[in-house]
């Protein structure tokens, strides 16, 4: 796949003119144990899939520490290639993080394309963004992740030029030191056009935040039905699709609670296991769209292997963009599929609920959890509003939810649930907040 937006970095990460057969390792360390490897190989099994590529066998070993030349020791390393050659396989792919020396010595060994979990995410990524935001991300993570393993490629015969008359003027320069400032001068362009879209992403979120509607953002490992369930509640029209990172631009929709009072709806990105540290960091303008939350909808997966192990994933994840100080809600959703899952879930997780984003099942209960966990953290004021200003009164029952009106000789008393935009809108007409 060369998409314009990354064709100058060459041949992607896994190509897709056949569907590659893949040799799947993972190795155990200290402080893990044999079962989170194979739940980790597991997901990067689906990982692979979602790329485009199968799964031709999997390597697993014990080790107290990776060996620094291979990650695996040389036994194991040369028992991965003669498994390589049995199966057939194109490509050996890691569940641990490589370095780049470690990938350079083990492509030189196996004689095929070594990748570690970092490069199938940022290759799936690659993938699926599509709007200008999204693409430039992507870019500038794939960079990043590139900028280091420069060297694989580098041989000394390679000079653009010599420095000048004889050796003594020195060799010239090297195609990879004129590779590596080009990479650099494109992530520094990448990243002052991501300053930019940043700063307009913050104007949208500061004229959302002047309509006085609470913001509430859906977070969630992927695949859980974070999609799914904005479509249901707001007939978005968001893509949904069942694999891994289908969505990776935020969509915002405005939804009304059982209460009358409206809210937007965000649908975010979806998180994984390890989600490679430069993928947050390209993605944080995104991502900030969980931070700056008034509430966060966490939708959980219930019906899979470990729905604990996402939930923590998750919340490592939004630990990075300092988003665990925002109030949250748990949704486990597929309780059609998992139905005894779920309700064991709810039990554990006081506050939380149990639906069916696909069936609708479940939703007018969470709608109503929604609307008392924002009326909970939302202050109530009163306002005295004369009676010539109509306005105000239907701005009041807009962006607000209004709790008791009564009439009094200088207007009209409202006590009302207002977010703190609304309420310093309309600070001239309170008098008195709780």
């Amino acid at each position: 796949m060369n998409t314009p937006y990354n064709e100058a970095l060459g041949a992607t990460l896994i190509e897709r003119t056949k569907r590659e057969r893949i040799v799947l390792v993972g190795v155990t360390l200290p402080g893990h144990n044999d079962d989170d490897t194979e739940a980790g190989l597991d997901e990067l099994a689906l990982l692979i899939d979602t790329a485009g590529a199968d799964e031709a066998g999997r390597v697993v070993q014990r080790r107290d520490s990776p060996d620094h030349t291979w990650y695996v020791g040389k036994g194991k390393a040369e028992e991965l290639r003669d498994l390589c050659l049995a199966v057939d396989a194109d490509t050996v792919v890691f569940d641990n993080e490589l370095s780049p020396g470690q990938q350079y010595n083990l492509e030189k060994l196996l004689g095929r394309t070594a990748l570690d979990r970092t490069a199938v995410i940022l290759d799936i990524f690659a993938q699926n963004a599509h709007t200008l935001e999204g693409k430039a991300q992507v870019e500038l993570a794939l960079l990043r992740y590139r900028l280091p393993r420069l060297r694989r490629g580098a041989k000394a015969n390679l000079s653009q030029q010599r420095g000048g008359v004889g050796s003594r003027f020195g060799g010239g320069e090297t195609k990879l030191e004129v590779d590596r400032r080009r990479i650099m001068r494109r992530i520094t362009k990448l990243e002052g056009d991501l300053r930019e879209l940043q700063h307009t992403r913050h104007l949208q979120r500061k004229s959302r935040s002047r309509s006085g509607l609470a913001a509430v953002t859906i977070v969630g490992y992927t695949n859980a039905g974070k999609s799914t369930l904005l479509n249901k509640l707001t007939q978005a029209g968001v893509l949904v699709e069942d694999r891994l990172f289908a969505t990776l631009d935020p969509t915002t929709r405005r939804l009304s609670l059982p209460g009358g009072e409206p809210v937007l709806l965000t649908d975010t990105v979806g998180f994984v296991r390890r989600l490679p540290h430069g993928l947050v960091e390209a993605f944080k303008s995104t991502l900030e769209v969980a931070s700056s939350a008034d509430f966060l909808v966490h939708v959980v997966d219930c019906a899979a292997p470990d729905p604990d192990g996402q939930i923590q994933a998750v919340r490592t994840v939004l630990s990075e963009i300092d988003a665990l100080s925002v109030p949250d809600l748990l949704v486990f959703n597929k309780a059609d599929i998992a139905p005894d899952v779920a309700a064991e879930f709810v039990a554990r997780h006081q506050g939380s609920v149990a639906v069916s984003a696909h069936t609708g099942e479940g939703l007018d209960v969470f709608l109503r959890v929604l609307g008392d966990r924002l009326r909970a953290i939302t202050a109530v004021v009163e306002l005295l509003v004369p009676y010539d200003r109509g306005d105000v009164l239907a701005a009041v029952h807009r962006e607000g939810e209004v709790v008791s009106t009564f009439h009094d000789t200088d207007g009209v008393r409202v006590r009302a649930r207002l977010a703190d935009a609304s309420a310093g809108r309309l600070a001239e007409f309170v008098v008195h907040s709780a």
